[in-house]
């Protein structure tokens, strides 16, 4: 099969200026799609909760990423994306349908995290990274889903996490809003089925991006550990049974893969890729 297999597809991928998604934005312009990107910039950013934990990126971010897509000689468009707000998920769905016509593949990765115990949660904080994750996820699925089924050829990727399965006792919202996400991509791949539609989920383990630096900052400050940022992932590393963390360009060859028409069977999935690790 020809490595342009997605030529004449176009994928929108939320959180598409950094980690996973980058690589995976990257990845598809690689295989011959179009490409739009969203990712959060102070222009679109709600006021901050405590101890949020989400990358946002500055506009020279998003046009260096923009410009790193346009390299594989594809189409591409890049704004500021806030999945937790109604407009800013119309204006990036009305914005690829306005210039590519239609969009086949979405990728869900945008997402918030942060590290709270459950006793005296604030709500706000809940609310917050709930409506990130999981509402965000909704509130794209519902916006391309439609098209996809009329065109009868669609894929949906959601990034979930192994926080979907496995508990932390400081990341409820966290935890919570990722296991929401596979009840989501069950159903919405039993929705699109008839339909030519997939939808799974992939869930990583332990992958260093810049969230899950933020999230492990924000963890060790509130546990009141004086270990560097960079120390914990060496360490953390050397536990795992590969001895190395999942990097991002694995999660993008998975997702990659998914888009492919001989994979179409594969759906309503949760796949993970840890590297044998649990967390």
């Amino acid at each position: 099969m020809s490595e342009k297999y997605l030529s004449g597809r176009v994928a929108l991928i939320t959180g598409g200026a950094t980690g996973i998604c980058r690589a995976t934005a990257l990845a598809m312009a690689g295989a011959g799609a179009d490409i739009v990107i969203g990712s959060l910039t102070e222009a679109v950013r709600l006021p901050k909760i405590a101890r949020e934990g989400h990358t946002v990126v500055t506009d020279t971010d998003l046009e260096k990423t923009k410009q790193e897509i346009a390299e594989f000689g594809v189409r591409v468009h890049a704004e500021p994306l806030n999945v937790a707000v109604d407009t800013s998920c119309d204006n990036l769905v009305n914005a690829a349908i306005r210039e590519f016509g239609q969009v086949d593949i979405l990728v869900n990765g945008a997402g918030s995290s942060l590290s709270m115990s459950m006793v005296n949660h604030e709500d706000a904080a809940w609310h917050r990274v709930i409506d990130v994750n999981l509402n965000g996820t909704y509130r794209m699925i519902k916006r391309t889903l439609p098209g996809m089924m009329d065109r009868e050829w669609g894929r949906i990727i959601n990034i979930a996490s192994t926080a979907a399965s496995i508990g932390e006792k400081t990341r409820a919202a966290y935890c919570a809003s990722k296991s929401a996400i596979l009840g989501l991509t069950r159903a919405v791949a039993l929705e699109g089925a008839p339909n030519g539609v997939s939808c799974n989920a992939i869930s990583p383990g332990g992958v260093v991006t810049q969230q899950a630096i933020n999230a492990v900052t924000l963890e060790l400050e509130m546990k009141g550990i004086d270990t560097p940022v960079e120390q914990f992932f060496e360490e953390s590393a050397r536990e795992k049974p590969q001895k190395r963390h999942v990097e991002s360009k694995e999660i993008a060859a998975l997702a990659l893969f998914l888009c492919r028409s001989n994979a179409f069977s594969i759906t309503g999935q949760d796949l993970t890729v840890d590297g044998g690790n649990l967390w």
